[in-house]
């Protein structure tokens, strides 16, 4: 997977001003713009910048926190919509010294932040587009660059189109300011009527196309608008099945689970997946197991194979390892499980581990068995203060501690700092970071990380395509060693997920692995029981 950066959100953002959802906001800028002084619009493009970064975090949190529909964001979005749009055909007071030089900027940057604000319901789904590698990896100082680059690309490219147009007609605007205003303020209007108008045509469709089947009705925390299920597009190849759409599994009870192998998390769901498979596939369960690679090398079918095969995953398996159908389902999170009705309908949605209870009793609710299921495992609880998950490639790497900066795609000798903070991690000897990883380039390179959690999991690889041969220690001895590394020593063969550490309670301690070998490659280290 080619990494996401800030600067491709930049050209994305640029890129806009030849998309039709640029010419809903060009009027707005240019009513802000043409009258007032020269940093006038400087200041609409600032405040166009700042609102909408702003609002598109606001609302992911909301969405991702506190579990807002999208839907609803979007219904804010076109309220602003309208009520600016109404201000717009409203009678204004004429306004005297409108060329003063450099006046309106606190006008102009007020303009820019309602403009801003109002441009999320169009631009919407290529924001989504353009920051699908971000979003789904869940990095928020990566998300907020990334978002920031997007506004500053479209602000720029307005801006550019604003100083033109200002020079051309900034006479002929004074003198029909109060037409073309009122024509924009129509135009805001007209647009947010379409919008609606068609999200409302969805919500009809979507309601009438998923009837309350049988058992729909005791389904727990369902989705309050159920949505035709998006089919399986751009799959690269089929595991455990031949290919698959949603046509032929009409009349089944369909749960697709978005997964990657490297993914603690998601292997930590693999044994209720198979539960179910076992216990509702001959009554008409299908669970299909969509890939979504995180890392490069998950896109190998010999690696998922093996991944398939260790991990005894029975159900069909589709590679999605150009991430559309990921895209096609809005997805952002490892593992998700979208739960689909009969009809072909989406009813529920959970996103990461747990609510395995709920999920098991609306299989059993859409499958029409009536007695409840024997209750799952309870799972551990996740503890607040535990480390969280660190990568170690530099576009997403956090707490990095070694006493020189990090050296980009070159090799560079690192030391150890004398005391390593709670969280933090860092290399002593040669390694090149890379993008997404770091490899060894002698023997006797080590890393070093200071974490709390009960065990300690790594994703790893070999740069030679050879074993590798490495030493693990915890707090300077061999105790405490997880499943892959007995006694402290660790072949890597493969590029998968390695457990290293296994201690009995959740505690700090300091890991050190010492490769024998170079070529040792390092991605991310992941947490929990």
């Amino acid at each position: 997977m080619v990494p996401f950066e800030p600067v491709a959100a930049l050209l994305e953002g640029i890129a806009q001003i030849v998309s039709p959802c640029i010419l809903m906001v060009l009027p707005l800028v240019l009513c802000g713009s043409l009258t007032g002084g020269s940093k006038k619009p400087a200041a609409v493009i600032v405040g166009f910048v700042l609102s909408f970064t702003a609002f598109v975090l606001t609302s992911r949190y909301l969405v991702r926190e506190m579990h807002f529909a999208p839907y609803h964001v979007k219904q804010v979005s076109l309220t602003l919509l309208l009520l600016f749009g109404l201000v717009m055909i409203a009678e204004w007071p004429q306004q005297k010294n409108t060329h003063t030089k450099g006046d309106g900027a606190m006008t102009g940057l007020f303009m820019g932040i309602l403009t801003g604000l109002l441009w999320i319901p169009c631009a919407g789904p290529v924001l989504t587009e353009a920051l699908l590698q971000v979003v789904k990896q869940e990095s928020d100082l990566g998300t907020t660059m990334a978002i920031l680059s997007f506004a500053t690309g479209a602000g720029l490219s307005l801006f550019a189109v604003t100083v033109i147009i200002r020079k051309l007609i900034r006479k002929f605007f004074a003198s029909h300011a109060q037409g073309m205003r009122k024509t924009s303020g129509a135009i805001i209007i007209f647009t947010v009527v379409f919008i609606a108008g068609s999200m409302g045509t969805q919500m009809a469709q979507a309601q009438k196309a998923a009837p309350l089947a049988e058992g729909q009705t005791g389904l727990q925390e369902a989705l309050a608008i159920p949505y035709i299920a998006p089919d399986f597009s751009g799959i690269f190849t089929w595991l455990n099945s031949d290919a698959l759409t949603m046509k032929q599994l009409e009349g089944k009870v369909v749960l697709v689970d978005f997964w990657a192998y490297s993914c603690v998390n998601c292997v930590r769901t693999l044994p209720h997946l198979r539960a179910w498979h076992e216990k509702y596939h001959d009554k008409g369960l299908v669970i299909v197991g969509v890939h979504a690679p995180e890392f490069d090398f998950e896109k190998d079918p010999a690696n998922v194979k093996h991944a398939v095969e260790k991990w005894k995953v029975p159900y069909p398996v589709a590679m999605d390892n150009d991430l559309a159908t990921w895209n096609n389902y809005s997805n952002q999170y490892w593992p998700a499980h979208y739960l689909i009705n009969k009809q072909g309908n989406v009813v529920y949605t959970h996103f990461g581990e747990g609510k395995y209870e709920v999920t098991e009793h609306n299989i059993r609710s859409l499958l029409g068995l009536t007695e409840e299921a024997e209750a799952p495992q309870s799972q551990p609880a996740f503890a607040q203060d535990q480390t969280p998950e660190t990568y170690l490639g530099y576009f997403r790497a956090e707490h990095f501690s070694s006493t020189k900066p990090m050296a980009s795609d070159t090799m560079a000798d690192y030391s150890y700092p004398a005391v390593l903070p709670l969280h933090h991690w860092a290399l002593q000897g040669q390694w090149t970071v890379g993008s997404q990883r770091i490899t060894a380039n002698a023997k006797d390179a080590s890393l070093k990380l200071h974490f709390k959690s009960p065990k300690v999991f790594l994703v790893l690889g070999s740069a030679t395509g050879k074993p590798i041969q490495a030493n693990i220690t915890l707090n300077g001895t061999a105790a405490n060693m997880g499943k892959d590394a007995p006694e402290g020593k660790l072949t890597v063969d493969k590029h998968i997920l390695y457990e290293l550490i296994a201690q009995p309670e959740h505690k700090e301690g300091e890991l050190e692995i010492t490769t024998q070998d170079a070529g040792l490659e390092a991605y991310a280290f992941t947490f929990g029981q």
